[in-house]
């Protein structure tokens, strides 16, 4: 199973990289159909039954889950953020206690942590799944193939990823409004949404810079590892407004990212780009020996943002989820305002935590 890049496990990342991400449009989830329910309650919630589609057809989930199981890689935030603590989550990065990051931690409450389980790439772990016997499995951000998803469903309903985006293609929004369905917290799903696109909308409102400029995110993998429009961290970007480099999906084909060669180093010369490093004190050096990029404007301009991909900056940046994205906003807006601010000597500095 491929999974999008970051921090040391890169090269697991890569195994099948041809295998995800279509092209769609670069925005959330604006055109994706809201999550099916067959009944709503008089608080505007979903009632159980609730049947949700996904890329093997439809789940049906008959009463409230008690014992849920993350497959999907980000799929705890959501239900963290809805009030209940799964049993068991897949890791993917940071080694957090749980697989809960900090900006996740208090959600926790006084639930006891979850199981972590581990995919290695060759998909969930079936017998130890079943031995938290789950009443509710979740992949919804993963790339759950057929036969997994069947076997999975011998134990409770699963919910996969969605048809209408590839493999870790579903927006955050979608997430969160999927699981609140699941958990019958539909209309505290929709709020839990549209806070954190008020932050969003909020940073924008106040850099208008940001609107008039075009972004990147790279990160320096077997070369120069560039992120599509419909790469989660890419979307974070256009978010806050920025535009992303005419041509990328183009230049990458239909892929969430794609190594890049030096004839395409034109891609990286925007208005700034923000690369994921293991070291923001030296990479920076390392990258600009290269002259096909230490010698574009990005550079020369002080245009560029560092950070560090196995930190909690870095983790919560990759995770984007309901949770992570506040805590990401709050740290990369400051970077990305120092960087397209038009004064070369003004310094991009790493934020304090």
């Amino acid at each position: 199973m491929s999974r999008p890049l970051t921090g040391p496990r890169l090269a697991a990342a890569l195994a099948s990289v041809l295998l995800l991400f279509g092209t769609l449009t670069a925005c959330g989830g604006d055109s994706a159909p809201e999550p099916a329910a067959t009944a709503k309650n008089s608080a505007g919630d979903t009632a159980y039954p609730v049947t949700i589609p996904h890329k093997y057809g439809t789940t049906t989930i008959p009463s409230e889950p008690q014992r849920i199981v993350t497959v999907g890689l980000t799929d705890q935030d959501a239900v963290l953020a809805l009030g209940k603590v799964p049993v068991g989550t897949t890791e993917w990065l940071g080694g957090y206690p749980g697989a809960i990051g900090p900006w996740a931690k208090n959600k926790l409450g006084g639930g006891a942590v979850p199981t972590v389980l581990k995919d290695t790439g060759t998909g969930p772990q079936v017998e130890k799944i079943a031995a938290l016997k789950p009443d509710l499995i979740l992949a919804l951000y993963s790339g759950l193939t057929k036969e997994q998803y069947e076997t999975l469903s011998k134990f409770a309903p699963v919910v996969a990823q969605p048809k209408e985006y590839n493999d870790y293609g579903i927006p955050w929004q979608e997430l969160t409004k999927s699981v609140g369905t699941a958990l019958n917290k539909g209309d505290e799903a929709e709020k839990l949404v549209k806070d954190v696109e008020a932050k969003f909308a909020a940073a924008d409102t106040a850099h208008p810079e940001f609107t008039n400029s075009t972004a990147l995110m790279a990160t320096p993998y077997e070369g120069t590892f560039v992120y599509g429009s419909q790469d989660a961290r890419s979307r974070i970007l256009t978010d806050l407004g920025f535009k992303l480099p005419a041509g990328l999906d183009k230049a990458i084909g239909d892929k969430f990212g794609a190594n890049i060669s030096k004839e395409r180093t034109d891609l990286l010369d925007q208005d700034a780009i923000v690369w994921i490093v293991g070291d923001p004190a030296k990479d920076p050096a390392k990258l600009h020996k290269d002259a096909s990029y230490g010698d574009l404007g990005v550079v020369k301009n002080g245009r560029e943002v560092f950070i560090k991909e196995s930190g909690d900056y870095g983790n919560a940046t990759s995770f984007v989820s309901v949770l992570s994205l506040p805590y990401v906003i709050d740290r990369l807006v400051p970077q990305l305002t120092a960087a397209v601010d038009g004064k070369p000597a003004t310094k991009v500095e790493q934020p304090a935590g």
